[in-house]
């Protein structure tokens, strides 16, 4: 069971964080807490695994990547551990997940890059195809952004 202090610290969490030099700070105060007590309890969720991490998301259209391309990879099965590690550690790439394939879609793992342009993505990928040695992929373009949001669990 959460208390009601680390419900209200949840949903603080859910939204933009202040750009600030202490943004816990200006949260701790939005809920009516000290910064110490914000910290603890954040801390004391991580440690219950309750918040297991903290992530940040860029608008990259805003910062010169115009064009991202989700990279869908036909990889035998045996490989998909070692090949998703090394496709992972591309700086391009932002996701990399392993699905099941469909009887008429044979791709099983995906990574999403990021690119000035289309061309750049299609290097990209033709730089993972060659450090992994899979050269059956498809490169899928997103041509318009209809919705991207954050889980809320408290308001």
């Amino acid at each position: 069971m959460l208390t009601k202090i680390e419900k209200k610290i949840i949903a603080s969490l859910q939204g933009n964080i202040p750009v600030t030099s202490r943004p816990f700070l200006e949260l701790a105060k939005e809920i009516g807490i000290s910064e110490d007590e914000y910290l603890e309890v954040v801390e004391n969720l991580n440690e219950r695994g309750i918040i297991r991490r903290f992530g940040a998301t860029l608008k990259h259209q805003n910062s010169g990547f115009k064009a991202n391309a989700m990279v869908a990879w036909k990889v035998d099965e045996e490989r998909v551990q070692d090949v998703g590690k090394t496709m992972a550690s591309f700086q391009e790439v932002t996701h990399c997940y392993r699905r099941n394939p469909a009887p008429t879609w044979p791709y099983n793992l995906y990574t999403m890059v990021h690119g000035p342009d289309e061309e750049s993505c299609h290097k990209i990928a033709a730089r993972i195809s060659k450090a992994t040695c899979v050269d059956e992929y498809s490169l899928l373009f997103s041509k318009k952004e209809l919705k991207k949001t954050s889980m809320n669990y408290f308001t």
